[in-house]
């Protein structure tokens, strides 16, 4: 079995295809940024806007209170984990029939604008509890499940725009044109919350929804590049047989056995990347909540917090992007990792030491997230079975989702047992130790190091 950066028609590095496909991150970094994380869902749909009057008109320190939001807060997490299933269980699918059929242009065209759609349709959320906040929370976890697959056709095409000698910088700069994405994006937001949303009435949750229309836009109009400029595969050849859907779960499980007999590195990959690719997200999924509950930030600070957790991310990893390709992705993922738990320690260390210490540590943390991402990336592009990128990306979608649980599950289990929030930074901290550990033990193939 063949393995690194296949041969591919018309990949010469142009630049103009190598912008147009890192340009993809940026125009879907707002779904994440803006939606998921730090405006939509956080300041919106998980407030007391989706409370019935009677309990938001309560103290916030109230039990019943407390409990409502508790209520909203999980009934987004049991949507998300709905999404994380159905990932795990189409996109290796999906990524194997883009594969076969030579479209995965298409395959990452129809997902990028369902994508689209369940933002624009973000805007029929109103602030009232009951319908609406299930719709609210369903629309995000559908956003979620359309961005995980549209992902697997993208990160298949990286082979597509990229040489052995450039794979790894290209995919630290498609990372860090996300990251840079996520700050304009925010920068925008917070500018509109300073002009008072422009005049818009403020009462029928009408900034958030229109906030949610601007990234529909927005992906709409940065995603084109892509479509316009990147060039498909080739042709499959005329007699390769079609496989329908149980052929294609049927072919995926032979060919994760054929992974462990003849890519023996590629399968210890994903399973190792699929934990420390866990805690990568556990520090971001946390990191305004600690942010907030452990070191007292208000809403301006999270949200400027944001801004430059994402602009020291995005260049940290445009930056890694050449040092992945003299020294390697392993050596970037491992000493990453170590950089973070150095980061994170202290920031569980000095947890008393007030909010100079979380900017400082929390944006070193950031440092180091990016670079680990990108290289894992282009670690999984060099060693995946050549032909069958998009079918190994796809496993890389569903081994991550697998482990998913992982973060979240330590970080509510140690703040149960012990009783204070920052207990559950050791949690995020365990995760990214064992990753750690497991990738000590992947070495990347000779060959696929030229």
């Amino acid at each position: 079995m063949s393995v690194g950066v296949a041969p591919h028609p018309d990949r010469s590095g142009d630049r103009r295809r190598v912008a147009a496909w890192a340009l993809w991150d940026w125009s879907t970094q707002p779904f994440s940024s803006v939606i998921l994380t730090f405006v939509f869902t956080a300041l919106y749909l998980t407030t007391d806007a989706f409370l019935p009057a009677r309990i938001a008109a309560l103290p916030q320190t109230d039990p019943r209170y407390v409990a409502a939001i508790a209520g909203l807060t999980s009934g987004l997490g049991l949507a998300n984990t709905i999404a994380g299933v159905a990932i795990a269980l189409v996109a290796p699918v999906l990524g194997q029939r883009s594969d076969r059929s030579g479209r995965r242009k298409l395959s990452l065209a129809i997902t990028t604008y369902l994508l689209v759609a369940s933002m624009l349709a973000l805007f029929a959320v109103r602030p009232e509890p009951g319908f609406f906040f299930a719709l609210g929370v369903g629309l995000i976890a559908l956003g979620s499940v359309f961005s995980e697959i549209a992902g697997v056709s993208y990160n298949a095409m990286l082979v597509q725009v990229s040489t052995p000698a450039t794979i790894g910088r290209i995919s630290g700069l498609g990372w860090g044109f996300g990251y840079l994405g996520g700050i304009v994006a925010l920068v925008i937001v917070i500018v509109a919350n300073s002009a008072g949303w422009f005049g818009l009435p403020t009462d029928d949750g009408l900034p958030f929804r229109v906030v949610a229309v601007g990234c529909a836009i927005w992906a709409v109009i940065f995603s084109l590049p892509i479509f316009l400029s990147v060039p498909d595969l080739p042709p499959p050849p005329a007699d390769r047989p079609r496989l329908g859907i149980l052929a294609s779960y049927a072919k995926l499980g032979r060919d994760v056995v054929r992974l462990w007999r003849e890519a023996r590195t590629t399968f210890w990959f994903l399973l190792a990347s699929a934990v420390f690719r866990d805690g990568l997200a556990g520090v971001f999924a946390y990191g305004a909540v600690i942010a907030s509950a452990v070191f007292g930030f208000g809403f301006m600070q999270v949200v400027l917090f944001g801004v430059a957790a994402n602009l020291v991310a995005g260049v940290s990893t445009i930056i890694s992007g050449r040092l992945d390709d003299r020294v390697g992705p392993r050596a970037v993922i491992i000493g990453s990792l170590i950089g973070l738990l150095v980061a994170g320690t202290a920031v569980f260390a000095l947890r008393d030491a007030g909010d100079a210490a979380f900017w400082v540590f929390g944006l070193l943390l950031c440092v180091f997230v990016g670079p680990a991402q990108a290289a894992s990336r282009s670690f999984l592009a060099r060693i995946a079975p050549a032909g069958a990128e998009g079918e190994v990306f796809g496993l890389y979608a569903t081994t991550g989702r697998a482990a998913s649980f992982l973060s979240p599950a330590l970080w509510s289990l140690l703040i149960a047992l012990l009783g204070a929030t920052y207990w559950g930074i050791l949690g995020i901290l365990v995760v990214l130790a064992a990753g750690l550990v497991l990738m000590l033990f992947v070495r990347l193939p000779p060959e696929a190091r030229r």
